[in-house]
């Protein structure tokens, strides 16, 4: 395999559509900000930087993930180095342009809920930029290893460092640390893909040898001689696929927290969702009315104050159960919200004071719904009442603007084009004993991209690199070859080490930046 660097001509050609794609960005995020007013720059300045290192976030991915997607194409000679980057990074951009968001906000919900209400104050941008720069910081340290390494892993570890450095300088009453059933849902999702990875690409590369058994399509690709077109046409399709599915699953990850950055400087422009229709709102208030009756039937005890409310439903998510006090505090933020909306009409016109805390109500009443359906068995019909109603509160609440699908887009693309060689070497000639085949290449890819919309389907992040590296190992197994010990080894020790590691930077940064700020 030889790798060719990147032209002058495709280098100028990358670096304007980057342009371009960036002052779209600021331009979009220049209209949307009209009208909105600070007494100091500040929160721009704070706005500009976090915004800067969560794209540095998607960079460092880049390296990492996107770069799995096309190590089978350029090892096996299906497409040019230059080609195959390009064309990866058009169908990244294409998947997080696809993405629902859904996988974002499981990101977000991991997160103490006191600092996701007060994102804007010190402690939410303490951690923010904490969670974020752990992150770029142990993949960039991965990554000059040649270890391909799991940016969602790594994600989630550093949340976890945030929420239990939280809680241990907040106090069990006064802070909420880590949503450990939440995070195991999460970490079930990461353990399992690579190994479910292993196993069906071990059988899927038997199954191959045994129904097509063409010995040119388990060998090593010789020089640069590229393999019979319909084996690359399989490749090449496999690298789209696994790069539509890596945007579509790992660009939300960014996008989740560019959007907790956003709410947190901008809340007149980004609390509510200013697309949500007149039919929506009309759908919100009758089942805001239907869900009102269904709690009231359960307990009709006299309603608390609004602020209260808010007390109580942020306790009741910080101990992850319902509170002798949590549902007359639910139907007094209903009856809330429901009158604000009434009174201005829609969201839109909610003056622009009140969206934050409107924004904050809708949250709380959405997590807090979620522990509710948990904790009672409802009829069918009051069930669906409660789920079409949380459905409006999501697309209310849960949004992210084209804008920032871009620049997430741009970020990953602009990472793959230039750190995408050392991991492309590593997953081609050091994970089985023997050069990777064509047939493994397609195997791999196949199975990678399949697990990742797994991942999209149920809303759980999935590693890219997890799976492809583990899925590359059980074609290697099954194709006779053996697997590298040492390189797995070393996957492996990355793989123990992120948790903790994220963990001690993460906690460390946020208690430095609570410190400095």
């Amino acid at each position: 395999m030889i790798i060719r660097s990147t032209s002058g001509l495709n280098k100028i050609s990358f670096i304007l559509v980057l342009i371009s794609g960036f002052v779209y960005a600021i331009l979009h995020l220049r209209a949307d900000t009209v009208g909105v007013t600070s007494p100091s720059l500040f929160p721009f300045v704070m706005l500009g930087l976090a915004l800067l290192i969560a794209l540095g976030f998607e960079f460092v991915n880049g390296f990492h993930d996107t770069a799995n997607a096309v190590a089978t194409v350029i090892y096996s000679n299906s497409l040019p180095p230059v080609v195959a980057v390009v064309w990866s990074g058009i169908w990244n951009f294409i998947g997080v342009m696809a993405s629902s968001g859904a996988v974002a906000f499981t990101i977000v919900s991991l997160l103490p809920v006191e600092l996701v209400l007060r994102v804007g104050s010190e402690a939410g941008f303490s951690m923010v930029f904490s969670l974020l720069l752990a992150a770029v910081i142990w993949n960039l340290a991965t990554w000059y290893l040649g270890i391909p390494n799991s940016s969602s892993h790594t994600l989630i570890g550093s949340i976890i460092g945030v929420g239990l450095m939280n809680q241990l300088m907040m106090g069990n009453n006064a802070a909420s640390g880590v949503d450990w059933g939440q995070a195991l849902q999460v970490f079930k999702a990461l353990v399992f893909s690579p190994l479910a990875g292993f196993i069906i690409a071990a059988f899927g590369m038997f199954l191959l040898k045994m129904l097509v058994p063409i010995s040119f399509l388990y060998q090593s690709p010789k020089g640069e001689e590229p393999p019979p077109w319909p084996m690359r046409l399989l490749l090449i399709l496999t690298c789209t696929g696994v790069s539509f599915s890596h945007g579509s699953n790992d660009g939300q990850k960014g996008m989740g927290l560019i959007m907790l950055i956003l709410i947190g400087t901008v809340p007149t422009a980004y609390a509510l969702n200013n697309a949500v229709t007149s039919d929506e709102v009309a759908v919100f208030h009758y089942k805001a009315a239907a869900v009102e009756r269904i709690l009231t039937q359960i307990d009709p005890a006299p309603l608390p104050s609004l602020a209260e409310s808010h007390k109580i439903l942020t306790e009741t998510i910080q101990h992850n159960k319902i509170l002798p006090t949590t549902l007359p505090s639910m139907r007094r933020i209903i009856d809330q919200v429901s009158h604000d909306v009434e009174q201005h009409h829609n969201f839109h016109d909610i003056p622009k004071d009140q969206q934050t805390n409107v924004r904050n109500s809708l949250y709380l009443l959405n997590e807090t719904l979620i522990q509710f359906l948990k904790a009672n068995k409802l009829p069918k019909n009051q069930v669906e009442d409660i789920q079409t109603f949380r459905t409006t509160i999501i697309h209310t609440i849960q949004f992210i603007p084209p804008w920032v699908k871009v620049i997430v887009a741009l970020a990953l693309g602009l990472g793959t084009m230039v750190g995408w060689k050392r991991v492309v070497v590593t997953v081609g000639r050091r994970i089985g004993k023997k050069a990777m085949s064509y047939g493994q290449g397609a195997v791999a890819e196949s199975v990678a991209m399949t697990m990742i919309q797994m991942g999209n389907e149920f809303h759980m992040p999935i590693s890219t690199t997890h799976v492809v590296t583990s899925a590359v190992a059980g074609t290697a197994l099954a194709n006779g070859d053996g697997v590298q010990w040492r390189t797995m080894r070393n996957m492996a020790m990355a793989w123990i080490l992120t948790l903790p590691m994220a963990i001690l930077l993460s906690g460390s940064l946020f208690w430095l930046f609570l410190k400095i700020f």
